[in-house]
């Protein structure tokens, strides 16, 4: 097993690897991603019944709480990158980490702005400075930050060093932002989905919430799969195997 594991792991900080094996699961995940985005909004927006206390405004959640969840295991993803490729000098986990970031910006404007409009009706107003909403806001300047990096420092490897510190010390956020809501006394619900607890929203209502779950997270993956691609094509530009996939597709 230990043998394994190593051998997976040299495969994995090869470039060409990544590539290869990368461009395999592209289509699956479209595909299943495609489907399970497609049923679970149809099913959530369309034929769900309404919430008793809500109407149809809940109904937003079926983007808000996916893109919140991706959200979050961006930057956790952006974290376990950075440490592995500061121990264990893995350029790739850098580039993913690259790759990662703006993905991250997306999603996250995303919640917060399915938030805001799931707010109005709900609270009456489209903002207020709760736990959960500003943690949620501190990701966002956090993701910014990173790319701020990046962009700054003209050298590569001090730019992805820097890059992955922040990304390390800012997972901090990650658990204030899930357990806000149980830490201070906050206008946003409890967690809709949490592991040691029986959904408390019916199966019409949990089941399609799950798919679309399940869905963000497929698209995500070829988000980041898409741009770790383009960072390693540009990285690796140089050599024979780079030039050979170039000109195939030219």
């Amino acid at each position: 097993m230990w043998n394994y594991l190593k051998r997976l792991y040299h495969k994995m900080g090869s470039p060409k690897w990544f590539y290869d094996i990368s461009n395999k699961w592209l289509p699956w995940l479209i595909g299943v991603g495609c489907l399970l985005m497609g049923v679970g909004l149809v099913w959530g927006l369309a034929y769900a019944p309404a919430d008793y206390l809500q109407g149809n405004s809940f109904r937003i959640i079926y983007i808000h709480v996916p893109a919140a969840i991706v959200a979050q295991s961006c930057y956790m993803l952006m974290a376990v990158a950075g440490l592995v490729a500061m121990v264990w000098r893995m350029k790739i986990a850098f580039w993913v980490m690259r790759a990662a970031a703006p993905i991250g910006v997306s999603v996250t404007a995303i919640a917060l702005f399915t938030g805001a409009i799931w707010g109005k009706p709900t609270w009456g107003t489209w903002w207020v400075w709760d736990a959960r909403l500003t943690s949620m806001l501190i990701l966002l300047f956090l993701y910014f930050g990173v790319i701020a990096l990046y962009n700054a420092i003209e050298d590569d490897e001090l730019a992805n060093k820097a890059g992955a510190i922040l990304s390390i010390v800012g997972v901090i956020n990650i658990p204030i932002i899930k357990y806000s809501v149980e830490w201070w006394n906050t206008l946003h619900q409890p967690a809709t989905i949490t592991l040691t607890k029986k959904p408390t929203m019916a199966p019409e209502m949990f089941i399609p919430l799950v798919l679309t779950i399940v869905g963000f997270y497929c698209w995500f993956a070829v988000w980041l799969i898409l741009r770790t691609q383009n960072e390693i094509l540009w990285r690796e530009r140089r050599t024979k195997w780079v030039q050979q996939v170039t000109n195939h597709v030219l």
